[in-house]
């Protein structure tokens, strides 16, 4: 069993930076890919970067250039660096773990970035 836990969310203008961090814990051995999705009111949950056990990593187009997604496997945590934030960012961003066929999400933490 995998527990992710999620910080680094928070209020920020337009044109602002936030850096989102995950750290797994449980059976980490287990884990290949990583990633963070969104979810935002109204609308369905959305990938927005993957990164797997050897660092290929995968964006979405609106944040490609924006965002950053990194690993620490020592450390089993995955971070997401957003720069220059726009008011469309603002989410529910998730961490996910995948295992295999199974999977686990973190608890969320919102993003909120004003105009």
């Amino acid at each position: 069993q995998v527990q992710l836990v999620e910080s680094g969310g928070g209020l920020v203008q337009a044109g602002g930076s936030l850096r989102l961090a995950c750290t797994a814990s449980g059976s980490i051995f287990s884990i290949n890919a990583m990633g963070w999705y969104r979810q935002a009111p109204g609308k369905q949950r959305e990938l927005v970067a993957t990164i797997t056990s050897g660092g290929l990593r995968n964006y979405e187009d609106s944040v490609k250039g924006r965002f950053t997604i990194s690993r620490d496997n020592a450390k089993n945590t995955v971070n997401l660096r957003m720069n220059n934030l726009k008011p469309e960012d603002t989410a529910v961003y998730y961490c996910k773990a995948n295992m295999g066929f199974l999977a686990t999400w973190g608890q969320g933490t919102q993003v909120t970035v004003s105009s």
